[in-house]
């Protein structure tokens, strides 16, 4: 609020309006001699101008910087004071010089404009403290549209997953063959092909699902995926079952995943090998780098929404590496407050 462009303007008002008030109600009595009005309004607008501008030199060092254990608007209150002591003081020895008054500090006309200085003061800080707390709430309104916006583009990606109809038409191929050859795999694959659904449509709302969901939910997945290819898809999952706390963004791991599938060459020859595991706080998850001739269309919704959804969950990027043989992508394990 101090920093505020036409802070002058304000100051210019609230001068005016101490110099009304105290006009009305003592007048030129205000000190044991005669002032006139200019001489007063010009020793109160000393005063206010002295606190903001000092006030507002406290805020750039306290609000902008790095995180504190008191309140910055209690430091600034603290620090305040001294604003009002500095203001005051130079104020009454101007305006001595203006009337050609000794330069010797008269305690009375000190306390005056020192009872004076502390009204302004708290008046000014509550103002800046609810300035603060609006934009605070803002902030945290604005993050919640993000958040809220991002959700949806997740939820619509899910979805268009769900109802892919090359996805439905592969898995309904290998249905096909299982069902002449074994019934209880196609059974297997039924119910796994299930597990996926039912873990997509009753997550896609949530910002964030248990790590052990998520993990059960890829072990269904990769299922399908290697009941498809066979032994040209490699799925390493390294992923032991972390504290109950441990938290993901809902499909996360999924469309790392499917992302591989997508740009990469499975095999016989080549087959595609797909690691994950967890490290340091991260899961981590590569695939070997083996680039399709021709590449699929692509809307590049999936990784870049990991990416911005991790933006508004927490402090941690999502780290991308790429080398000559892998792609590498690292998501931090979000927790729970307890």
């Amino acid at each position: 609020m101090f920093s505020y462009r036409y802070r002058y303007g304000f100051i210019f008002l609230l001068s005016l309006y101490s110099f009304i008030n105290i006009e009305v109600t003592v007048g030129s009595r205000l000190f044991d001699f005669d002032l006139t009005w200019y001489y007063l309004f010009g020793v109160l607008a000393l005063v206010v101008l002295g606190i903001w501008e000092l006030n507002r030199l406290a805020e750039i060092k306290i609000l902008i910087g790095k995180e504190k254990r008191v309140h910055p608007l209690i430091l600034l209150f603290l620090v305040s004071f001294l604003s009002v002591l500095v203001s005051s003081t130079v104020a009454l020895y101007a305006l001595y010089l203006s009337l050609d008054r000794p330069l010797q500090l008269n305690f009375d006309h000190w306390k005056l404009l020192l009872a004076f200085g502390f009204r302004v003061n708290l008046f000014l800080n509550c103002i800046n403290a609810i300035v603060f707390f609006m934009n605070r709430l803002k902030k945290v309104q604005l993050e919640a549209e993000q958040l809220k916006k991002q959700t949806i583009e997740a939820q619509f990606e899910a979805l268009r997953n769900q109802i892919n109809p090359h996805f439905l038409f592969n898995c309904f191929n290998v249905l096909s063959t299982l069902v002449h050859k074994n019934a209880d795999a196609s059974a297997k694959f039924i119910n796994q092909l299930s597990q996926v659904y039912r873990y997509l449509l009753y997550n896609q709302e949530k910002k964030i699902v248990s790590l052990t969901e998520e993990l059960a939910f890829i072990a269904s997945y990769t299922y399908l995926l290697q009941t498809r290819f066979s032994d040209h898809l490699v799925v390493e999952n390294k992923i032991s079952e972390l504290s109950e706390n441990a938290m993901v963004p809902p499909a996360s791991l999924q469309m790392l995943i499917e992302n591989a599938i997508k740009h990469n060459v499975a095999s016989k020859k080549l087959p595609l090998t797909i690691s994950l595991e967890h490290k340091d706080g991260y899961l981590i998850v590569s695939n070997s780098l083996q680039k399709k001739e021709i590449a699929e269309e692509s809307t590049k919704i999936g990784l870049k929404n990991i990416i911005s959804r991790y933006k508004l969950l927490s402090d941690q990027p999502v780290e991308i590496m790429k080398t000559d043989s892998k792609f590498i992508v690292k998501l931090p394990v979000l927790h729970l407050e307890t």
